[in-house]
């Protein structure tokens, strides 16, 4: 399946011409260092590190399009139901995504307290009451559905959310597909 993803990403990679090519080492991510450094295109196979890496560079190659309330909004729902995808949120995980997203190179055309604030009213809903929680996530995230930049940007930063741990789970495997029904986006673009 990763090999599918790796695919689907060198095309949406190269759709985006010269933007997607802005080369290796977009900017430090701090923590997140052992996932990868962000150079796409490796012919090693296409670890699961490299493919988050490759998405990160995506993201960051369309960053200056990436501002409106709209695109932060469904990214904070999105990472908010990738987090709680099996249905529960433990206290490290998070604290864990939050870093994720305050740390994110195209989340941080946001102020991190607004940020923080959307991600966990969504958890918190998502905690108390999960099918509730999702119908509004998905809500919030369809609203991104109007420019289709933004809602592939949306369904990359909870692809980049869900691998940053190594493993994506099948729960959030189905979490992005939702995500990608609500947006209109197919979704074998992104291999799940």
């Amino acid at each position: 399946m990763w090999d599918k993803i790796k695919d689907q990403a060198k095309t949406f990679q190269q759709s985006q011409g010269t933007r997607g090519a802005s080369g290796p080492g977009q900017g430090p991510q701090g923590h997140q260092g052992h996932q990868g450094s962000g150079r796409p295109g490796s012919s090693s196979g296409g670890s699961k590190a490299q493919l988050i890496g490759m998405f990160k560079t995506q993201l960051a190659s369309v960053k200056t399009e990436l501002k409106s309330g709209a695109y932060r909004d469904a990214s904070m729902a999105m990472c908010a139901l990738v987090a709680a995808a099996d249905g529960q949120v433990e206290p490290a995980e998070r604290q864990r995504v939050e870093e994720l997203i305050v740390s994110n190179e195209v989340l941080q055309n946001f102020p991190a307290d607004q940020l923080r604030q959307r991600f966990n009213q969504h958890v918190d809903k998502l905690v108390a009451n999960f099918e509730l929680g999702k119908s509004e996530a998905l809500q919030v995230i369809a609203k991104a559905a109007k420019k289709p930049a933004e809602a592939r940007a949306v369904i990359q930063t909870g692809m980049v959310i869900a691998g940053a741990d190594g493993v994506f789970e099948p729960s959030e495997q189905y979490a992005i597909r939702e995500a990608c029904t609500a947006l209109g986006v197919s979704p074998s673009e992104f291999g799940v």
